[in-house]
């Protein structure tokens, strides 16, 4: 059993490094409270608990505490996929709920599995997800004033494998803050977001850049064909190169390889195998 999540980017030209730390040792908790979730629960199930769990944080930028858009809304993308059965859903732009990741969860079992806008938010209330504002005053002050845009690259993410061997992926993000309204992200989509019975990854950073790469498809279609967790993701990261594509991964394979790696320093993670290890 492995596990690993990651909270976005942290700017390394930033000063403030109570917010740094605040992060790091929320990371290490939620990450340890995963995994005992995951000792008796299957991996699709503890992706979901486990990003739940972040975005109810207010530190990251997912559920409460998301960035808001240019028109002064909040809109939420997630998704999850599963490796075993490899099928993926997600919701897009999604106002007004506290848990974007649990109405993709219940988007698994239909057969459109990926909703947008009001429909989605049709979809969530009528399956008993209540009106949520996720809007905090920071990020209110941060909207008015326009403060901290470097700290705008963030999503949050998690892969996880089981005692069976299967493996989920799971992310979610309040976007780039600012935004053009309806903006879409990498993280409901495959390239932000993919696991089959090789591997799983989940991306943050810039989501055009992100898309651009086909990051998540493209590094786990490489590790499905044979290259190792780690050659995947760092031929594919020399790919992004060439338009200095701005992202972070995280992943773990079949065979119980972890491995993450970002673009621009520094992308804020934590894993639990039989240590807990923090970083950045």
């Amino acid at each position: 059993m492995k596990l690993i999540i990651h909270g976005g980017f942290f700017s390394e030209s930033s000063t403030n490094q109570e917010t740094k730390k605040a992060k790091q040792d929320a990371l290490a908790q939620i990450v340890e409270k995963a995994y005992q979730f995951l000792k008796t629960n299957t991996a699709l199930e503890t992706v979901v608990y486990t990003v739940a769990l972040l975005e109810d944080n207010e530190l990251f930028n997912a559920g409460i505490g998301s960035q808001i858009q240019s028109d002064g809304k909040v809109r939420l993308s997630a998704s999850i996929m599963d490796g075993k059965t490899h099928k993926f859903s997600g919701v897009i732009n999604l106002e007004d709920v506290k848990n974007p990741i649990e109405v993709a969860k219940e988007l698994l079992s239909y057969d459109d599995r990926v909703l947008s806008g009001e429909g989605a938010l049709a979809f969530a209330r009528a399956n008993g997800f209540e009106y949520f504002n996720p809007i905090t005053a920071q990020r209110q002050t941060e909207y008015k004033d326009k403060l901290n845009q470097e700290e705008k690259k963030g999503t949050v993410g998690c892969v996880a494998l089981d005692a069976d061997g299967n493996l989920a992926v799971a992310t979610s993000t309040g976007g780039k803050g600012f935004e053009i309204p309806s903006r879409v992200s990498d993280s409901a989509t495959v390239a932000g977001n993919f696991a089959n019975d090789f591997a799983g990854i989940s991306c943050t950073g810039v989501g055009e850049d992100i898309v651009s790469g086909a990051l998540a498809a493209k590094i786990v279609t490489r590790v499905t064909d044979g290259l190792t967790l780690q050659a995947a993701c760092d031929k594919s990261f020399s790919e992004l190169k060439s338009f200095d594509g701005f992202a972070g991964v995280i992943g773990i394979s079949k065979k119980g390889e972890m491995y993450h790696c970002d673009s621009h320093p520094y992308m804020v993670w934590a894993s639990f195998d039989v240590n807990l290890q923090v970083f950045n």
